[in-house]
């Protein structure tokens, strides 16, 4: 772990101070994991290397890869409308919802809760509009299951069959939509009002997938190799630089993800290209409802990732996370 002592000693001191539970960092090059361990324990249960975790949103990286996928055998464009995959979708509205708006936030599909008690799809077609597509930007889980549709239609393979396919060509045979694969407890999950249950039914191609830090950092390796001009990969160099292209300019961003917080959409990636309190910008990646974050540095060539499980973490900053690892290079 030579490099990245600062790095771990900022997740054992979250976890040693009562900030976080569990904390499971690791960081990878190209080549592969460089650094990996684990601090903590969930109700006494001590956090390995090797345990899974709810990923939460880091999942809409995944479900957005199928879709790139998708692009690539010439089955989708990010013009393709919603209304391909899903006539009835969108009655009343006066615009046009396309797989851009939905990747980038931009659909102006109003957001249920992360378990909706009607489900995901019925979430998805119901009538009303946030804002005409396009014209601002607010954070929206329910609109992955559009792309997931769209996924599901053109290729007639579902989303998560498509993971587990491209995921295991790279020794990322961890990433499940099955709780059985015991995930450490979402320690407030209860107190904040989400049922584990009833969420992890809903099979979320926006927040429900289930992983390990190694399946997550094999991802980032790959990515990393792909900026760099591998091909065969999960997706073509030209279809990776397509989906950190930003896709949201400067349209307002609405609440949870205003203009101060720095970053734009992509495709299906968060571009903190802005990002106040970061030394490089040149990232891309994820992060998720219980504190789950997965981000990509091309121009320094790392990856990194934490894993944990409390969903309310006041004091935890991950931007000093990400400054440790990038400046332990």
């Amino acid at each position: 772990m030579t490099g990245y002592g600062a790095a771990f000693d900022w997740a054992r001191r979250q976890v040693d101070e009562g900030r976080l539970p569990t904390a499971v960092v690791g960081v990878a090059t190209a080549g592969g994991v460089v650094a990996l361990d684990a601090f903590g324990a969930t109700n006494g249960r001590p956090a390995r290397v090797e345990d899974a975790y709810w990923l939460f949103s880091i999942t809409k990286v995944l479900t957005g890869l199928t879709a790139a996928r998708a692009i690539e055998r010439g089955l989708l464009t990010a013009e393709t409308p919603l209304t391909v995959a899903l006539p009835d979708f969108g009655r009343g509205r006066d615009d046009v919802v396309r797989l851009r708006h939905l990747v980038s936030h931009t659909s102006g599909i109003p957001e249920p809760t992360l378990d909706p008690a009607e489900g995901l799809r019925a979430a998805l077609l119901a009538p009303g509009r946030d804002f005409a597509a396009g014209s601002a930007s607010r954070y929206s889980t329910v609109a992955f299951d559009g792309i997931a549709e769209l996924v599901r239609h053109t290729t007639g393979r579902t989303w998560d069959a498509d993971v587990a396919a491209w995921a295991a060509a790279l020794g990322a045979t961890g990433f499940t939509l099955d709780p059985a694969a015991d995930p450490h407890t979402v320690v407030d999950a209860e107190r904040l009002g989400l049922d584990m249950g009833g969420f992890g039914s809903h099979r979320n191609p926006g927040a429900g997938m289930i992983g390990t830090a190694e399946d997550l950092l094999a991802l980032g390796s790959a990515l990393l190799r792909i900026g760099q001009g591998e091909t065969g990969g999960v997706v073509q160099p030209a279809t990776l630089a397509m989906m950190r292209r930003p896709l949201t300019g400067d349209i307002p961003r609405l609440e949870p993800y205003p203009a101060e917080r720095g970053q734009d959409w992509g495709f299906t990636f968060n571009l903190r290209t802005r990002a106040p309190g970061l030394i490089d910008r040149d990232v891309y990646g994820h992060a998720g409802w219980a504190g789950t974050e997965f981000w990509v540095h091309p121009s320094a060539e790392v990856a990194w990732v934490l894993l944990t499980n409390q969903g309310e973490r006041p004091g935890v900053d991950p931007d000093e996370l990400d400054n440790a690892v990038v400046s332990g290079i």
